[in-house]
């Protein structure tokens, strides 16, 4: 399943229902393969039990280091957009979890565009009534073991 963004933009600081939480997460990917990480960083928990580990071999555990990683990653990317395509999308109450792949065409590193594929696995919370994401899991690996 492929997720577009949307006409009407969602308000990422107040993605209600997780369908409302996925476009949000289309938008900001859009925005992150621009070098723009403040729409998929206004998504993230502010709590301490934040995790990314990152397709470039990051590692954060706190709210305070996902955000500076993903200014970091940000900064890598331009010229391109990221859209989310999810294998599993499973939603409980207060929890939800997707995985699938995130595909694009941008430049990393200053490089000429290309093909960009990560794997990523996302865990979710809500919390106040809003979907937030606790916990990223991200690889550049595309060749079967």
């Amino acid at each position: 399943m492929t997720i577009e963004s949307p006409s009407a933009p969602v308000d990422p600081a107040r993605p209600v229902t997780f369908d409302e939480a996925l476009r949000a997460v289309a938008e900001a990917l859009e925005a992150m393969g621009r070098g723009d990480p403040y729409p998929f960083a206004a998504l993230w928990t502010a709590t301490d039990d934040a995790t990314l580990m990152g397709g470039f071999g990051t590692h954060a555990t706190t709210a305070a280091d996902v955000q500076t990683t993903l200014q970091a990653v940000a900064r890598r990317f331009a010229g391109g957009a990221l859209v989310p395509e999810y294998d599993r999308v499973l939603v409980g109450d207060d929890w939800a979890m997707t995985a699938g792949r995130e595909r694009g065409t941008l430049s990393v590193d200053g490089a000429e565009p290309r093909p960009f594929v990560v794997r990523v696995t996302q865990v979710w919370r809500r919390e106040d009534g809003v979907w937030r994401i606790v916990h990223r899991h991200g690889d550049h690996t595309t060749t079967a073991v």
